[in-house]
């Protein structure tokens, strides 16, 4: 392991073990959502901005983090296509809702170390997707503001239960 992986592997170790926020999501990863769902899950995030007038792009991936499904409203700001993915990738690789970045990197002095962890997006809207008791994806929701984005999450999530 060389000089550089060894502390990189160090700062991520402490970051994660220093913030209650950090704490793992305990669901192991689940067998992948399937396209069906996923749409189950856009669709009722897409309805939340529709019924509060918010233009927003929602992204589902898979436990990996690949794109299982997209969909953006009109006139949408362009940027949301790549950051809902971000958001939804951010999700389901680190096994927690983005906004546990977006509170670790607010509250400063160790948080901070946040901006070292690749993938990691410090931007609420991003929630994993569980299952039966696994992780099996997340989704992503941009357009709007964070918490705006977030609520949107939150309601495609909520479908699956």
């Amino acid at each position: 392991m060389s000089s550089l992986s060894k502390k990189l592997a160090f700062a991520l170790l402490f970051a994660f073990c220093a913030f209650p926020a950090f704490t793992q999501m305990p669901n192991p990863y689940g067998t992948a959502i399937t396209v069906d769902n996923a749409k189950k899950a856009a669709a009722p995030a897409l309805a939340e901005a529709r019924k509060n007038n918010w233009n927003m792009a929602v992204a589902i991936v898979d436990p990996s983090g690949n794109l299982v499904y997209y969909e953006k409203m009109d006139n949408t700001q362009l940027g949301s296509a790549d950051i809902c993915i971000a958001k939804a990738r951010s999700a389901a690789r680190f096994k927690r809702p983005t906004k546990a970045f977006q509170e670790a990197l607010a509250a400063g002095g160790a948080g901070l170390r946040i901006l070292r962890l690749e993938g990691a997006v410090p931007v609420e809207g991003g929630i994993p997707i569980v299952m039966e008791g696994k992780i099996v994806g997340a989704i992503g929701v941009s357009g709007d503001t964070s918490d705006h984005d977030a609520i949107c999450a939150q309601a495609g999530v909520d479908a699956l239960k």
